[in-house]
């Protein structure tokens, strides 16, 4: 494949040719022509997340190359529909038509051509090339990390940052690479506004963290302890869906090593976890983590299935979904009952003894750690903070993958003062890079600050959100969401989203006095 101009394009069915003479003053036949765009895009898009899906969930190893070919090849044609030049005519036209358009469609055309622009200059075959390599790098890196075993993920890591350099600079040559990156991630951010971010959350969380550890004082997860039934943990993860609000009609759970969670429709949600034997509490919160995705994914304005506007806006705003259902909610003191009930349901032997007060404090235990996914609100953020740290390295030349292990001990030893044992509980433990998402994990402490700021402005405007919780119904605070960030999908960015349903633009600060008032009052300090 060259550039979209010199190749063959792909014509969709009953469709006016675009380039034709006749399309050029006939409005309707381009709203026609947008229309069979968008479903076959979404005919992709359907078969791509299906793919991607069963690839992290029930696939067999052997299958890894046989999906990654499968996806560059929906993908080149992802390109080829979306790039060509009677597309971009297409959506110019239909944007000097403004009158005519519905705001849905408006909105749609201008997702398009935003979406056209990040890709247009970057040649096809490079594209397909980075899709047929994080595919088998995804399987690389999970056998890697099931025997901690960075050399053998290392030369993917090298050849998976070397290709975003590359695409980088065909999206915007004069920028450095991981800022095109970080606003891929999260629209109208870069380097500048994380440090500015980070620096303000870490001036408050390392003292605050200090304190916590000076106070000598830790609540206990003792009662916790224990062995609990896989098959059980499985029901209660169903049950947890049920209790955030979702339909079980229209999700699938599936099983995996890293949770993950994504949407084909407003009607058909997925959630990959996992659970462990020894570990009830990490099978809730994962849950709960992603069922706030899947809330997000399957509150989106319905009329915008089929379209490009259907799915979060951001991972950002994504984040701040999963980490306000994860943490706002299910580690309030408020909801512990609610909690407990559903523990107790399946688990009646081990939670029987366990009060509501034992459960908030057991997670809400502010400590060190080596996991980010199990990790505290409070560190939680040093967390994401390194691997922001280690991404610029990468990006910059200034480290390869061989380093990154290092780099990962010192840091870890340095802001959290734990000692990493092996590469599987440290730069192993996660996916994204494998993936190839470098520049995604900043949105993980960013959306912990939009979901503070959002329940600031719940209880703002009158929501008794403490009362509500404590009812263990959650609609009133599922409406709210849906009527200010879902419903609106791709058709709003996260700074608009912020901004019309908060009445400001976004502070970090709301984020950092929650965490100095809880904490506060937990250690007593």
């Amino acid at each position: 494949m060259s550039n979209p101009e010199e190749t063959s394009q792909i014509r969709i069915p009953g469709t006016p040719d675009m380039a034709a003479p006749a399309a050029l003053d006939n409005p309707k036949a381009d709203i026609a022509s947008l229309d069979d765009l968008e479903r076959h895009l979404y005919a992709h898009r359907y078969a791509q997340t299906g793919i991607s899906v069963y690839n992290g969930t029930i696939d067999p190893v052997k299958a890894s190359r046989d999906s990654g070919e499968a996806l560059a090849i929906l993908q080149q044609e992802d390109y080829e529909l979306l790039c060509s030049e009677a597309t971009g005519a297409m959506l110019e036209r239909l944007l000097g038509h403004e009158e005519l358009l519905t705001k849905t469609q408006l909105s749609q055309v201008k997702i398009l051509m935003r979406d056209r622009a990040a890709i247009v200059d970057v040649p096809s075959e490079v594209q397909t090339a980075f899709t047929r390599l994080t595919t088998e790098s995804f399987d690389v890196w999970r056998r890697a990390k099931e025997k901690s075993d960075w050399a053998s993920f290392e030369p993917y890591l090298d050849r998976i940052v070397e290709s975003m350099r590359t695409i980088a600079g065909y999206k915007k040559a004069e920028a450095d690479p991981y800022d095109v990156w970080l606003n891929e991630f999260e629209h109208g951010t870069d380097r500048a506004f994380f440090d500015a971010f980070f620096s303000q959350v870490k001036d408050v969380v390392v003292p605050l963290l200090a304190d916590v550890i000076k106070s000598g004082r830790q609540p206990s997860r003792r009662m916790f302890d224990g062995k609990y039934d896989e098959q059980r943990q499985w029901a209660l993860a169903r049950d947890l869906m049920v209790l955030e609000g979702l339909d079980p009609d229209g999700m699938l759970l599936l099983k995996t090593e890293h949770p993950f969670s994504d949407a084909l429709t407003t009607n058909y949600g997925v959630i990959a976890s996992h659970v462990h034997e020894d570990d009830v509490l990490s099978n809730v919160y994962s849950m709960l983590h992603e069922g706030g995705h899947a809330l997000y994914e399957t509150n989106v304005n319905p009329e915008y299935n089929y379209t490009s506007l259907k799915g979060g806006t951001s991972m950002g705003m994504h984040e701040a979904q999963s980490r306000f259902f994860e943490n706002y909610v299910g580690r309030s003191e408020e909801f512990a009952p609610t909690l407990l009930a559903a523990l107790r349901k399946h688990f009646p032997g081990q939670m029987n003894r366990v009060t509501a007060r034992q459960l908030f404090m057991a997670v809400n235990r502010a400590e060190p750690s080596l996991i980010r996914t199990e990790a505290d609100e409070l560190t939680y953020p040093l967390h994401v903070l390194i691997r922001y740290e280690i991404e610029q390295l990468l990006m910059s030349g200034e480290a390869t993958a061989s380093d990154v292990p290092k780099l990962w001990r010192d840091r870890y030893k340095s802001y959290l003062g734990v000692r990493v044992p092996d590469d599987a509980r440290g730069a192993l433990q996660d996916v994204h890079w494998s993936q190839g998402m470098v520049g995604y994990f900043p949105t993980y402490a960013f959306g912990s600050a939009v979901g503070a700021q959002l329940r600031a402005t719940m209880v703002r405007q009158g929501m008794d959100f403490s009362d509500i919780l404590a009812s263990g119904n959650l609609a009133p605070i599922r409406e709210w969401l849906r009527s200010n960030v879902w419903r609106f999908g791709r058709s709003k960015d996260s700074t608009e989203i912020i901004r019309d349903a908060c009445g400001e633009d976004f502070s970090a600060t709301y984020f950092t006095d929650y965490l100095v008032e809880k904490y506060t009052a937990i250690y007593g300090l």
